[in-house]
């Protein structure tokens, strides 16, 4: 062992890092981005999302599997699949709304499918940022990704996000995301009615 003063890894690392990304251009988004807390370290409190990230029954929380379903975990920051016939389940890392007042639980559906969906801050989001833009039209820049799934409540999806920081955490303004592989693998999944639960 060295008798070196403390060493702190994370700094180190964190430095590392922006001295590799010192020279590549910040993402359009992050101009209307909503702040992202710093990661807690892996060792700090209980481990709470663990038990979702394995196969899950989908009983306790569907009658059936008409249409297929989808259950999303905000304590587990998970979004659960499973298709009608019982031969398909997939489980994502999601990201979750970043407050309780943004945050929406219950049944729905998916109502509308859309590949390259453009984006349009809601009245409420203006408010709070105005000076985000007005509109954002599909491509590497829109906050909905490359897909986005409509559900029956106004202004919440199921989507994208180029921004891949923002799994796992409370970063949405109500919505649920997905890195964009995993979306664009749940939309080929899903269709029109597939029974979605916020839980």
């Amino acid at each position: 062992m060295s008798n070196s003063p403390s060493f702190n890894r994370r700094a180190f690392i964190g430095s590392v890092a922006a001295v590799g990304a010192a020279g590549l251009a910040v993402p359009a988004l992050a101009q209307f981005a909503e702040p992202i807390p710093a990661a807690a370290p892996v060792s700090a409190g209980p481990q709470h999302n663990i038990s979702s990230f394995r196969m899950q029954d989908w009983r306790p929380y569907f009658q059936n599997l008409s249409n297929g379903a989808v259950l999303c975990d905000l304590k587990s920051r998970a979004l659960h699949f499973w298709s009608e016939d019982e031969q398909t389940y997939r489980l994502y890392p999601s990201s979750i709304p970043v407050s309780d007042d943004l945050t929406r639980t219950g049944r729905t559906e998916i109502i509308r499918k859309v590949e390259g969906p453009s984006w349009a801050p809601t009245p409420a989001m203006k408010e709070r940022n105005p000076d985000w833009p007005d509109f954002v039209p599909p491509g590497p820049d829109n906050p909905l990704g490359t897909h986005a799934l409509w559900l029956t409540w106004e202004y919440y999806r199921i989507h994208g996000t180029h921004d891949t920081r923002k799994i796992g955490r409370p970063s949405s303004n109500g919505c649920i995301g997905l890195y964009n592989e995993h979306i664009a693998e749940l939309y080929n999944l899903t269709k029109i009615g597939t029974q979605v639960l916020i839980i």
